[in-house]
């Protein structure tokens, strides 16, 4: 059994910065890549930003140059540091991570419930 948990949604106004950060935790062999996604009111949940096991990181074109996916592999954890908010930033954020509970078994995607962030104009 693995679970995520994200923290650090807010609401904050546009410009502002925020931290969010997701723990995993459970019968954890391995992770490997760890993901950012948002789901805002209406739309389909769409994917932020991700993280490799060995540090590559890519990012949705809407976020680049704002945000910044980082993971600290010691204690499972992954963050996103959102700066330059805006109001189109406004979703629900999900955590979701790629991880293995033993060396025979596959990898699975395991997700968080999510984080609100509101950026108010």
């Amino acid at each position: 059994q693995v679970q995520l948990v994200e923290s650090g949604g807010d609401l904050v106004q546009a410009g502002g910065s925020l931290r969010l950060s997701c723990a995993a935790s459970g019968s954890i062999f391995s992770t490997n890549s760890m993901n950012w996604y948002r789901q805002a009111p209406g739309k389909q949940r769409e994917l932020v930003a991700t993280i490799t096991s060995d540090g590559s990181t890519n990012y949705a074109d809407s976020v680049k140059g704002r945000f910044t996916i980082s993971r600290d592999n010691a204690k499972n954890t992954v963050y996103l540091q959102m700066n330059s908010l805006k109001p189109e930033d406004t979703a629900v954020y999900y955590c979701n991570a790629v991880i293995r509970i033993d060396s025979y078994t596959a990898p699975r995607a395991n997700w968080g419930r999510g984080t609100q962030v509101t950026v108010s104009s």
